[in-house]
Protein backbone atom coordinates (compact mmCIF):
# COMPACT_ATOMS: atom_id res chain seq x y z
CA UNK A 1 0.00 0.00 0.00
CA UNK A 2 1.13 3.63 -0.36
CA UNK A 3 2.20 5.84 2.53
CA UNK A 4 -0.81 7.91 1.85
CA UNK A 5 -3.58 5.21 2.32
CA UNK A 6 -1.29 4.20 5.42
CA UNK A 7 -1.40 7.56 7.20
CA UNK A 8 -5.35 7.69 6.30
CA UNK A 9 -5.89 3.88 8.07
CA UNK A 10 -3.85 4.62 10.32
CA UNK A 11 -5.61 8.20 10.97
CA UNK A 12 -9.21 6.16 11.70
CA UNK A 13 -7.65 3.55 13.60
CA UNK A 14 -6.91 6.69 16.02
CA UNK A 15 -10.44 7.61 15.64
CA UNK A 16 -12.25 4.38 16.46
CA UNK A 17 -9.70 1.99 18.20
CA UNK A 18 -9.36 3.76 21.53
CA UNK A 19 -11.11 2.15 24.83
CA UNK A 20 -14.18 4.26 25.07
CA UNK A 21 -15.30 4.49 21.66
CA UNK A 22 -15.52 0.38 21.52
CA UNK A 23 -17.18 -0.05 24.57
CA UNK A 24 -19.41 2.79 23.78
CA UNK A 25 -20.66 1.10 20.48
CA UNK A 26 -20.77 -2.26 22.11
CA UNK A 27 -23.41 -0.97 24.58
CA UNK A 28 -25.10 0.82 21.96
CA UNK A 29 -25.63 -2.08 19.97
CA UNK A 30 -28.49 -3.34 22.94
CA UNK A 31 -30.23 -0.19 21.34
CA UNK A 32 -30.69 2.94 22.01
CA UNK A 33 -29.72 4.87 25.75
CA UNK A 34 -29.44 8.33 27.54
CA UNK A 35 -26.58 9.49 28.52
CA UNK A 36 -26.84 8.64 31.92
CA UNK A 37 -27.97 4.82 31.92
CA UNK A 38 -25.26 4.41 28.98
CA UNK A 39 -22.72 6.23 31.39
CA UNK A 40 -24.37 3.58 33.87
CA UNK A 41 -23.88 0.72 31.57
CA UNK A 42 -20.05 1.60 30.33
CA UNK A 43 -18.94 1.86 33.77
CA UNK A 44 -15.63 3.23 35.08
CA UNK A 45 -16.14 6.75 32.17
CA UNK A 46 -16.41 10.06 33.65
CA UNK A 47 -19.05 12.36 32.56
CA UNK A 48 -16.60 14.43 30.33
CA UNK A 49 -15.32 11.56 28.72
CA UNK A 50 -18.25 10.07 27.99
CA UNK A 51 -19.52 13.39 26.36
CA UNK A 52 -16.37 13.96 24.34
CA UNK A 53 -16.91 9.97 23.27
CA UNK A 54 -20.04 10.41 21.88
CA UNK A 55 -19.25 13.82 20.23
CA UNK A 56 -16.51 11.92 18.30
CA UNK A 57 -18.96 8.90 17.14
CA UNK A 58 -21.68 11.30 16.44
CA UNK A 59 -19.34 13.45 14.17
CA UNK A 60 -17.55 10.40 12.75
CA UNK A 61 -21.12 8.91 11.70
CA UNK A 62 -21.34 5.83 14.11
CA UNK A 63 -23.92 7.71 16.26
CA UNK A 64 -26.90 9.57 16.24
CA UNK A 65 -28.36 12.02 18.89
CA UNK A 66 -32.06 12.89 19.24
CA UNK A 67 -33.13 15.40 21.53
CA UNK A 68 -37.00 15.29 22.86
CA UNK A 69 -38.42 18.57 23.28
CA UNK A 70 -39.88 17.77 26.89
CA UNK A 71 -38.47 19.85 30.42
CA UNK A 72 -35.81 18.81 30.87
CA UNK A 73 -35.14 17.67 27.47
CA UNK A 74 -33.87 14.20 26.74
CA UNK A 75 -31.36 13.06 24.52
CA UNK A 76 -31.28 9.63 23.31
CA UNK A 77 -27.91 8.34 21.26
CA UNK A 78 -28.30 4.96 19.06
CA UNK A 79 -26.02 3.71 16.00
CA UNK A 80 -26.44 4.51 12.66
CA UNK A 81 -26.32 1.95 10.09
CA UNK A 82 -22.44 2.96 9.98
CA UNK A 83 -21.97 2.33 13.65
CA UNK A 84 -24.17 -0.98 13.36
CA UNK A 85 -21.65 -1.94 10.94
CA UNK A 86 -18.62 -1.13 13.15
CA UNK A 87 -20.19 -2.90 15.99
CA UNK A 88 -19.87 -6.71 14.17
CA UNK A 89 -15.74 -6.19 14.26
CA UNK A 90 -16.19 -5.00 18.00
CA UNK A 91 -18.03 -8.07 18.84
CA UNK A 92 -15.70 -10.05 16.68
CA UNK A 93 -12.59 -8.24 19.02
CA UNK A 94 -14.37 -8.62 22.28
CA UNK A 95 -15.22 -12.69 21.89
CA UNK A 96 -11.34 -12.76 20.59
CA UNK A 97 -10.45 -11.33 23.99
CA UNK A 98 -13.24 -13.49 26.07
CA UNK A 99 -11.55 -16.38 24.38
CA UNK A 100 -8.25 -15.69 24.33
CA UNK A 101 -8.10 -14.14 28.01
CA UNK A 102 -6.44 -17.00 29.92
CA UNK A 103 -3.70 -17.60 27.25
CA UNK A 104 -3.00 -13.80 27.21
CA UNK A 105 -3.12 -14.17 31.01
CA UNK A 106 -0.72 -17.20 31.51
CA UNK A 107 1.87 -14.84 28.71
CA UNK A 108 2.22 -12.93 31.05
CA UNK A 109 2.45 -14.41 34.05
CA UNK A 110 5.02 -16.30 32.05
CA UNK A 111 7.00 -12.87 30.75
CA UNK A 112 7.20 -11.95 34.67
CA UNK A 113 8.38 -15.00 36.45
CA UNK A 114 11.22 -14.87 33.23
CA UNK A 115 11.89 -11.15 34.25
CA UNK A 116 11.98 -11.64 37.76
CA UNK A 117 14.87 -14.57 37.24
CA UNK A 118 16.83 -12.20 35.04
Amino acid sequence: MDTAACEHISRMLARISDKWTLLVVRTLGHGPRRFNALRREVGEISQKMLASTLRELEENGFVSRTVTPVTPPQVEYALTDLGREFLKPVQALAGWVVANSSRIDAARAAYSERRAHE
